[in-house]
């Protein structure tokens, strides 16, 4: 049996391949490890959802139920074979091939004549403030955790820094043709 891959899920697989744990620990390491900027762990029951995907699939197992003093029951989640050749598997899928991902800045880039040229502009405005903050902690986060990790544990930060500087440049640079005229529309959808 197998199970759709996403970022939460090799996630939760890589942890367990570390070391067995349980939901609540895998959740904090993600956030520890600065890797909830990559993966959405915002919402608890996304994180136990997949888990069970991963039980169903077979590719985790539990590997006991403790109790620790006043603390709730807890489940602890091993890898099995199948779950170890899968997480190399999607690795090298995800390295590999590019995929068609949907995010929201490009689809609303593609729909501008819902607003006024002047609206783009200022909400266009407010994503480069954004944007220059998140460069920022970007920055701050390389210098101040490459002091002691070594850099393969920092390549993702490094790829969104990129990412960042790539979109702050070009935001720039519409925000510039939509001041000069050099784009613009009279009607709004």
């Amino acid at each position: 049996m197998s199970t759709r891959r996403s970022p939460l899920a090799m996630a939760l697989l890589s942890l367990v391949c570390e070391e067995p744990m349980h939901a609540y620990r895998m959740q904090q390491m993600i956030k520890d490890r600065h890797k909830d900027d990559v993966v959405n762990v915002a919402q608890r029951n996304s994180v136990y959802q997949t888990i069970d995907r991963l039980l169903r699939a077979e590719l985790i197992a539990v590997r006991e139920t403790a109790r620790e003093e006043n603390r709730p029951e807890r489940t602890v989640y091993e890898p099995t074979d199948a779950g170890r050749e899968t997480l190399r598997e999607w690795m090298r899928t995800m390295l590999s091939t590019p995929a068609r991902e949907f995010p929201e800045f490009p689809a609303a880039l593609a729909f501008l004549p819902v607003l006024t040229p002047d609206e783009v502009e200022a909400a266009l405005r407010e994503r480069v403030t954004a944007l220059e903050r998140r460069l920022a902690a970007a920055d701050a986060e390389m210098e101040e955790v490459g002091k002691f990790l070594k850099r393969v544990f920092l390549v993702e930060t490094e790829y969104q820094r990129c990412v960042l500087t790539a979109e702050l440049e070009y935001i720039r640079g519409l925000t510039d043709d939509l001041r000069a005229g050099r784009i613009d529309w009279d009607f709004r959808l």
